[in-house]
């Protein structure tokens, strides 16, 4: 049956499908619920979604590289529950969207959000993993800014169509789904004669990249994707991702704050470098 637009568009609550409970066309608090505060100078606030995983991967990927002054707490927030929606989160964050990040580390704590934007921030912080030359620089920051334009049509578009949408449809997943080939071709292209996305060297560019299309690649989001993808076309992608797959610190931050697969890979809050491995043996030990 074909869907006929109203005149005026009015909010239907029970029919978001998956994710009914976390959106809303409307901006702000619902409830009042300040944000827990370690003792680290930077404060996250996430959860291990594609886009929460970026700002994990790059803060331990600084504390490997020797940048103690990117020790920071992880705290939970749970999309599911609506922990987006609460007053402290909203205050740091007007767009209700994760990851946050609160930098205490000067004398008037700043407000950090959207992923592409922290990365940005903590790459010039701390002076790694963004090229000083300028044309590298370029470089990089032309593929930061691509995932951030291009990701929307990979996850809200064909993601949610193809995995979480309550009825599927055949034209909104053939129209995603092509955009996505497109754009994992995009990368396969880039990748035939250089290691990473931006050149030479490994940047914030491939943090930004990977958690979308470099776990597609891999199989690890949106169900048999890959395989409806026929991700395997696409060799220079699979080859980069199986590479930034392998590095301890995206292994590790990967594991931050997330609250689904493996328990073993599963740490729902970070506040010291030991938690990784408390969390590992209690984990083994609770599954034998």
């Amino acid at each position: 049956m074909t869907y006929k637009p109203p005149e005026i568009w009015t909010w239907d609550k029970e029919n978001g499908g998956a994710f009914a409970s976390t959106n809303r066309p409307i901006a702000g608090a619902t409830h009042d619920k300040a944000l827990p505060v370690g003792r680290h100078p930077l404060q996250l606030y996430s959860q291990g979604t594609p886009n929460g995983v970026k700002v994990s991967v790059m803060l331990e990927e600084l504390l490997a590289a020797g940048h103690k002054g990117a020790e920071y707490d992880a705290w939970l927030i749970d999309i599911g529950k609506g922990d987006q929606f609460g007053s402290g989160f909203t205050e740091v964050n007007p767009n209700s969207k994760i990851p946050a990040l609160v930098d205490r580390s000067g004398p008037k704590p700043l407000h950090l959000f959207e992923s592409g934007s922290i990365l940005l921030y903590l790459a010039e912080k701390f002076g790694a993993f963004l090229p000083a030359d300028i044309a590298g620089r370029t470089e990089a920051m032309n593929w930061l800014f691509w995932q951030v334009g291009s990701a929307p049509f990979l996850g809200g578009g064909f993601g949610h169509f193809y995995v979480y949408a309550p009825q599927k449809f055949e034209y909104p997943i053939n129209r995603y789904a092509m955009e996505s080939k497109r754009q994992l071709d995009v990368l396969d292209r880039r990748l035939a004669d250089r290691p990473f996305v931006a050149g030479g060297s490994y940047t914030i560019a491939d943090m930004a990249i990977w958690p979308w299309y470099g776990q597609l690649a891999l199989g690890r989001i949106y169900g048999d994707s890959a395989q409806f993808l026929d991700a395997g076309a696409y060799p220079n992608l699979r080859r980069w991702a199986e590479t930034i797959a392998e590095r301890p610190a995206v292994r590790r931050g990967r594991m931050v704050n997330r609250t689904s697969g493996a328990p073993a890979e599963r740490l729902r809050e970070r506040h010291e470098a030991s938690d990784f491995e408390t969390m590992t043996d209690d984990k083994r030990a609770a599954t034998g």
